[in-house]
């Protein structure tokens, strides 16, 4: 991989809940060991010729079986980050046992991971934790200091629509590749299904569907060169000038203006009607010619409360 990369992440904030539910098993390992992540059928079945897939982030592949076919026997797919790194227990297969070993685990290795049954209909979800190794140096932001450390993350809106804003993270001229997150105002790292494009070489495009709080950073890491940096929604945004979260309470705030002023004349329309029927009316006969066909002279014809009545003399 070249220096002068590019890489994007996209996030898109909505109102649906995406995120740790209930029966969600967390693995917490340091960085180095080997973690294995649990997934078994209640069932106990054998599923030596079944199929289960295992996912990372919602996207990533890292380990698929089905009736023998995997990832370590010639089987293509599986994402770079797990390629050899990755097996399952294949004694275990005959009582329902489809849990995986990641070998020395890395700090890009932490996340949200899926062990999916497609055909049984059942999905079990993992939340892997790697603790830096405490004998590394500690991360700092050497933007500038080293070639290829990533300078400061830029966060872009792209989109706003009804379920959310579109958001995008960008990095230049990154080299070792950068691994990205989104976190939210207490530091944690919100979970999120991720989608690559292999086909834009050198360019990595992710969506993220979460729901956030109004804080938010895109930290981006460089553990190789002991680099972190990242940029706030509130500090940088790149081509927009309003507050992201206020502008949304603005436009929220002349809906509900528009929608209140048209129920209230809705509501007058309403009254006038009930008080003077159709035809609403304050006529003048002053049509001479009518009058005298009439034998009235200067006759006024009112409406009240919706019923006609003649002028008394």
């Amino acid at each position: 991989m070249e220096p002068g990369l590019k890489f994007f992440w996209l996030l898109t904030l909505s109102i649906k809940a995406f995120g740790h539910k209930q029966g969600v098993i967390k693995v917490k390992v340091e960085e180095g060991s080997d973690a294995i992540l649990p997934c078994s059928l209640i069932t106990k079945e054998n599923i030596e010729s079944k199929l289960f897939d295992w996912k990372k982030d919602g996207q990533m592949e890292v380990f698929l079986y089905d009736n023998g076919n995997n990832y370590n026997n010639g089987r293509l797919g599986q994402d770079d980050q797990f390629n050899g790194r990755v097996s399952h227990f294949e004694k275990e297969l005959k009582y329902g046992n489809a849990s995986i070993l990641i070998r020395h685990t890395k700090m890009a290795d932490s996340g949200n991971y899926s062990c999916d049954f497609p055909r049984l209909r059942q999905i079990f979800r993992i939340w892997l934790v790697v603790d830096r190794d405490p004998q590394r140096p500690t991360l700092e932001d050497k933007s500038g200091k080293i070639l290829g450390a990533a300078p400061k993350p830029c966060i872009t809106i792209v989109n706003n629509t009804e379920d959310g804003m579109l958001l995008m993270c960008e990095v230049f001229r990154a080299f070792p590749k950068p691994t990205l997150e989104w976190l939210d105002s207490d530091g944690n790292v919100l979970p999120a299904d991720q989608q690559h494009d292999p086909e834009r070489s050198g360019h990595y495009y992710v969506t993220l569907l979460i729901t956030v709080t109004k804080r938010l950073r895109c930290v981006a890491k460089q553990e190789a060169i002991d680099h972190m940096t990242d940029a706030e929604i509130h500090g940088l945004v790149c081509g927009v000038s309003e507050n992201l979260f206020t502008a949304k309470e603005w436009m929220l705030g002349i809906l509900v203006g528009v929608a209140i002023g048209v129920f209230s004349t809705l509501i007058v329309v309403y009254l006038l009607l009930s008080l003077c029927g159709a035809p609403k009316c304050f006529t003048k006969q002053s049509n001479k010619d009518s009058e005298k066909q009439n034998g009235t002279s200067g006759k006024t014809h009112q409406c009240t409360n919706g019923v006609s009545e003649e002028p008394s003399f």
